[in-house]
């Protein structure tokens, strides 16, 4: 089959919403399929795409960002010449330019597709009028149009209900991963040497820097924990690239006296060293249709804890691999934060129930073989 996967923008740093076409394409490549990823040169990394075997990545220019609305007109030129080529589309996230596009042409030349949202569908957080405005113009038009709307999670399929898709258009694929990359893991105390963490205890969040991702809480509770447990002890370390909040969590932790004790790391390339040198891997996002760091960490041997009404959650109850907290609950996650350094044993039995739940429901070999079949489904 011959497959263009559609993704705005091409680089790791930029989160799961590119890490997930990424895999996917090549998986897809190792099936035997003829995959493209078309994309756009904004923050393009053209390591991360050459490292895709038997993948062809195709990346037009950005000429404008508008708020990653990213503006690449030339993408119509190559459509015109390469649109029938494709049984089928997947496009992956929802509000974009290339979407809107690619959209038009998949309709005017009869070819199916997908679309894939990764938790952009809500009018949630910020610039709620601009995503109205564009659901009026495009977005609407999109979603009737195509075959299928793929959600990770049951959260997501409810965010999907409540904005009017019918039942019949949505799918449910868990995002995958891949165990067997996680089989040799860094050295322990690599991290700790390279980033100058001397601590005893090390609690890790990763994740971009937003506001919707937990982190104010989970310092404010942090700070409650530390009333509990030698402050020098132990590190609240906090990798990812910053979305325009760190600033704000940086007074924050100078209100609370905790610069000792918390360090922004900023975009770590090996985050496997950093799972593998922490106590505890905290994930307090709200409103996430799933999050793939919980499970990269568990696959570390790290142990997790993660709130209840996100995507994550909901499958790390149901493997029984990790705590649980309520978003925004303070009080509990620092009583579970202290809970976690106590239990070594109870995580170590978590970690273990959350590597058999990956291997035999997440792992790429299984999840690539639903999206064949909705693919199947969707070209004839």
């Amino acid at each position: 089959m011959k497959i263009l996967q559609v993704v705005p923008f091409f680089s790791p740093a930029l989160g799961g919403s590119v890490t997930i076409p990424y895999q996917l394409s090549k998986w897809l490549a190792k099936e035997g399929h003829e995959v493209t990823v078309l994309t756009t040169d904004y923050k393009y990394d053209p390591e991360f795409a050459q490292s895709l075997e038997n993948v062809r990545v195709v990346p037009i220019p950005c000429l404008a960002n508008l708020g990653l609305f990213l503006y690449s007109p030339q993408i119509k030129t190559w459509l015109d010449d390469n649109i029938l080529h494709y049984d089928v589309i997947h496009l992956h996230n929802y509000r974009s330019y290339q979407n809107n596009i690619v959209c038009k042409y998949a309709q005017k030349f009869n070819v199916p597709y997908i679309v894939q949202p990764h938790g952009s569908l809500p009018l949630i957080v910020e610039k709620e009028g601009l995503k109205r405005l564009y659901d009026v113009v495009w977005g609407n038009r999109i979603l009737k149009g195509a075959s299928k709307i793929v959600a990770v999670s049951g959260a997501e399929v409810e965010q999907f209900e409540q904005a009017g898709i019918p039942d019949e258009k949505i799918t449910v694929i868990l995002n995958g991963l891949d165990p067997i990359s996680f089989a040799n893991l860094p050295p322990s105390g690599q991290f700790r040497k390279q980033y100058g963490i001397h601590e005893k205890h090390v609690l890790l969040y990763v994740g971009r820097i937003h506001k919707r991702k937990g982190i104010d809480v989970l310092i404010r509770a942090f700070h409650s924990f530390l009333q509990t447990w030698k402050a020098d002890d132990v590190a609240l370390v906090i990798v990812g690239p910053d979305d325009g909040y760190r600033s704000v969590l940086e007074d924050l932790v100078e209100q609370l006296c905790l610069a000792d004790n918390v360090r922004f790391m900023g975009f770590v390339p090996s985050l496997a060293s950093a799972y593998r040198d922490a106590d505890v891997l905290v994930y307090p996002a709200t409103s996430e249709i799933f999050g793939l760091v919980p499970f990269e960490a568990l696959l570390c041997g790290t142990p997790v804890i993660v709130t209840d009404d996100c995507g994550c959650g909901e499958i790390i109850k149901e493997a029984g691999c990790g705590y649980l907290v309520r978003y925004g609950d303070v009080a509990g996650l620092s009583e579970t934060l202290k809970s976690a350094l106590e239990h070594p044993d109870v995580n170590r039995k978590m970690v273990e129930a959350g590597r058999r739940y990956i291997k035999e429901h997440l792992a790429w070999e299984r999840v690539v073989k639903q999206v064949e079949e909705m693919y199947d489904s969707s070209a004839h």
